[in-house]
């Protein structure tokens, strides 16, 4: 049996500094740039939890709320919503701060499901998650339902369609 994990063992936060290269002509924030941030800092989370190669599985969902602009600082804060046998479900809110004025903004915020694999590429089972606090309970109760959609979702799509 694998040893629990907390929450806050695995918690991350990352930051990066806007620059022109990571945007439109106007001056935003591609979305791409954002997305790949978003996955690369919830993927160590899941190595963190898992301490073994994972793979991002699904981004349930992704949703922007506001622009972010060259000269910001871009913070991505991710943990660990859910865990299953082999999958985990890490959730990442990304803030943009106005370097100048300290002004702090709702970015984006996403779910993304992440695998375990073991050395021949087959999911590996994943240490249980210790809850510790009302947040992190509400939060897995939550993930715990956006994976039920997932798995239904899932089952739909293997239904053939007639027209």
């Amino acid at each position: 049996m694998l040893k629990e994990r907390k929450v806050s063992d695995t918690n991350l936060v990352v930051s990066h500094l806007v620059m022109p290269s990571d945007t439109n002509p106007a001056g935003n924030v591609h979305g791409g740039v954002i997305m790949k941030h978003i996955d690369n800092t919830a993927g160590i989370v899941a190595y963190r939890h898992a301490r073994a190669n994972v793979v991002t599985a699904s981004i349930d969902r992704l949703d922007f709320h506001h622009p972010a602009f060259v000269g910001e600082l871009l913070t991505f804060k991710a943990s660990l919503n859910y865990v299953g046998r082999s999958s985990m479900e890490i959730g990442v809110r990304v803030e943009a701060e106005n370097l100048l004025s300290g002004d702090v903004r709702h970015v984006a915020s996403a779910y993304l499901t992440f695998v375990s694999l073991d050395e021949k590429y087959k999911p590996k089972e994943v240490p249980p998650l210790a809850l510790e606090t009302d947040e992190e309970c509400r939060r897995n109760k939550e993930a715990k339902a956006r994976s039920q959609m997932r798995r239904l979702e899932k089952q739909k799509e293997k239904i053939p369609v007639k027209c």
